[in-house]
């Protein structure tokens, strides 16, 4: 039975191996902090934190997220640890962006239970206001026994003013360090699934509309005064997002208009058609999967669903066969140190046959492990041969034989495909890797990697040919997916090393303009995009978006930048942080080919810039992370097929397209 407890209050432990669960209902970063009898943290090596996620008997996550699962052992902690803090902390990202403080967010939830998943006790964090970082609960030891008691201890200052109150000399160092490893982790995670259903099961619930992050959904009826490239697009037919009942201010009755009385939380339209079913089953087979068996307003909108669908499943699974590998592996460690804790047993037949028997019993519990696994990558490898094929342009890889058919869309989709992602315990089965539109952050194509999973090498002089590449495959597919003339495409190169990459772009005629070269060009296509971005805000902000200049462009913009920092001086240096912090906003998205090493002589000036792009590689590399249980995922550029000219054929529709629309 789970004991669930109030501030103060405590509880006896029986197991020493246990796992701590958090459920904050937004990101938090976790940490463990080990301290002596009387509290005292006595070095930053005594701290699991996402920097150092691993201590011994510890291991936390490597980055925020809204739910954690911290792995303890308590027969691993030395003599000299009596108590175990589980902190919780606010990231603090650029820009002053989510809740600062404990009392904005609903209140946390914390867990201790068994390697079973059976819970030995619980609390509910209640009664916090300013603080933004929190001792939530903390194991201590008390006559040889082991407690778990519900502290709830905020602090206002942060990490560095709770480090300092546990005696911490490295405190301010320290908790900025976790902050730093914090904002690395945000800036490589990929978007979180959509959420699972009450049900436990994959998720089905329709997706919302793609909204900018500063804008607020109209109400329905509510005119939208807004060029359409900023606005958000519903998808499918499905209408937009309603505001809460209650307390909200019709807009039209500021501007004198008649009140709108609708209930906003009542369905006036029509119910979407329901999913397609698969065929019955054999007996003791499972399903046969179906594209598109997902909820949703449109096949569009229910293959996006299936895929986050497939995309949780393999994390589930994958989280499970791991843990069991470590259990297993830990219990073959305590069953031989037990067996061999007598010295005249560590020679001769008695010792030879406990080895064996814990080593087979450790193996005997990864091959049930590995098998429940196979299973379930069986089934979403079979998954995925269906989903596959029956993807959109805007979803599929470039081989699919949907782009032969491609037309140029009327409407803005759902996501955008940028790659494939996998995990090394499951190498059949690739998800793919969709980004929601209107992109929310720009693009790092990181140019500076040198080496690959396999072992493999690859010059300074490669690496930037591949990620060119990567940048134009890219840019062509969110030229595609866009209705003709609502995307435009900037390039700045300014040494022109990227003639040869550009091609498809520049010779098709898709391009604004021929690429910017030299410092010159820099200065003026920076010049020209700052300038759209405080023009656009401003109307927005005034309320006044039809002042903007007549026959003002109101599609949405893409800037490649080449060879960062040549051609840089510091003036564009800012303009770029500019753009890539206010652009998105109001349509200005930044896609940077560069390598970071090189602009190294600027210093923590460009840290910020970093973070705040979504770091893909031209070469498949394991650094993109899930949001939910922190997987390190390998991800996988889009690879355009060898000799193929499916690019060149889809640009040029794209491009004919603007043509006939101009006219």
């Amino acid at each position: 039975m789970t004991a669930e407890l109030v501030r103060g209050q405590n509880h006896p432990l029986s197991q020493s191996r246990l796992e701590i669960r958090i459920s904050a209902g937004t990101p938090v970063a976790a940490a463990a902090a080990l301290s002596d009898e009387n509290g005292r943290i006595h070095g930053t090596e005594w701290v699991a934190h996402p920097g150092a996620p691993v201590q011994p008997g510890l291991e936390v996550s490597r980055q925020a997220a809204a739910d954690h699962r911290l792995a303890v052992d308590l027969d691993a902690m030395t003599e000299a640890v009596h108590r175990v803090s589980v902190l919780l902390a606010l990231p603090a990202p650029d820009g002053g962006a989510g809740p600062a403080r404990f009392g904005a967010v609903a209140a946390p939830f914390v867990a201790v239970t068994g390697l079973d998943g059976t819970e030995v006790a619980s609390y509910t964090i209640t009664g916090l206001d300013l603080e933004s970082a929190v001792v939530a609960l903390e194991l201590y030891r008390r006559q040889g026994a082991w407690k778990v008691r519900a502290v709830g201890q905020g602090y206002a200052g942060g990490l560095a003013e709770l480090f300092a109150d546990q005696g911490l000399a490295e405190a301010t160092q320290l908790a900025s360090g976790i902050d730093e490893a914090v904002a690395r982790g945000l800036a490589r995670s990929v978007q979180a699934p959509p959420p699972r259903t009450s049900e436990g099961g994959r998720s089905r619930q329709a997706a919302a509309p793609a909204v900018g992050p500063d804008q607020g959904a109209a109400p329905q009826g509510a005119p939208v005064p807004v060029p359409p490239s900023y606005g958000g697009q519903p998808s499918g037919g499905q209408g937009g997002p309603q505001p809460a009942y209650g307390g909200a201010t019709d807009p039209h009755a500021a501007s004198g208009g008649p009140v709108n009385y609708s209930h906003p939380g009542r369905q006036t339209s029509a119910p979407p058609p329901p999913p397609p079913t698969a065929p019955p089953a054999q007996p003791g087979q499972p399903a046969r999967p179906v594209a598109g068996d997902a909820t949703g307003w449109s096949m569009e909108e229910r293959l996006y669903n299936q895929v986050w669908g497939m995309f949780e499943d393999l994390a589930r699974t994958t989280a499970a066969y791991r843990s069991a590998v470590d259990f297993a592996e830990s219990r073959m460690d305590k069953e031989l140190e037990q067996a061999l804790s007598d010295p005249r047993s560590r020679i001769g037949g008695q010792g030879d046959a406990a080895r064996e028997a814990a080593r087979a019993r450790c193996s005997q519990l990864v091959d049930q492990a590995r098998a429940s696994l196979d299973r379930d990558v069986a089934q979403l490898v079979a998954e995925a041969e269906v989903v596959e094929p029956a993807l959109p342009p805007a979803f599929a890889r470039w081989d699919n034989p949907c782009w032969h058919a491609y037309r140029v869309p009327m409407e803005i989709p759902m996501a955008l495909r940028l790659g494939d992602l996998r995990l090394p315990e499951a190498e059949p089965i690739r998800i793919p890797m969709l980004l929601r539109l209107p992109l929310e952050r720009g693009l790092w194509i990181d140019s500076g990697r040198t080496d690959s999973l396999d072992g493999s090498f690859t010059d300074s002089h490669d690496m930037r040919r591949l990620a060119m590449d990567t940048a134009v495959a890219h840019a062509a597919r969110l030229l595609a997916v866009y209705p003709a003339g609502e995307f435009t495409v900037h390039v700045v190169d300014p040494a022109g090393s990227g003639a040869r990459a550009l091609a498809p772009l520049t010779q098709t005629g898709v391009l604004a303009g021929p690429p910017a070269q030299g410092a010159a060009g820099v200065t003026e296509v920076l010049a020209r995009l700052t300038q759209r971005v405080d023009l656009v805000q401003m109307a927005l902000r005034g309320g006044a978006p039809d002042a903007l200049p007549p026959g003002f462009d109101t599609s949405q913009q893409l800037l490649i930048v080449n060879d960062f920092p040549h051609g840089f001086d510091d003036r564009a240096v800012n303009q770029l942080r500019y753009l890539v912090d206010e652009g998105p906003s109001v349509g200005v998205h930044l896609m940077m080919v560069a390598d970071r090493e090189e602009s190294a002589g600027y210093g923590p000036l460009l840290d910020p810039l970093w973070r705040a792009l979504l770091r893909l590689t031209p070469v498949p590399d394991d650094h993109l992370a899930d949001p939910w249980v922190g997987h390190a995922w390998t991800y996988e550029p889009p690879a355009v097929p060898h000799g193929s000219e499916v690019l060149r054929q889809v640009l040029t529709k794209v491009a004919e397209a603007r043509r006939t629309g101009s006219r």
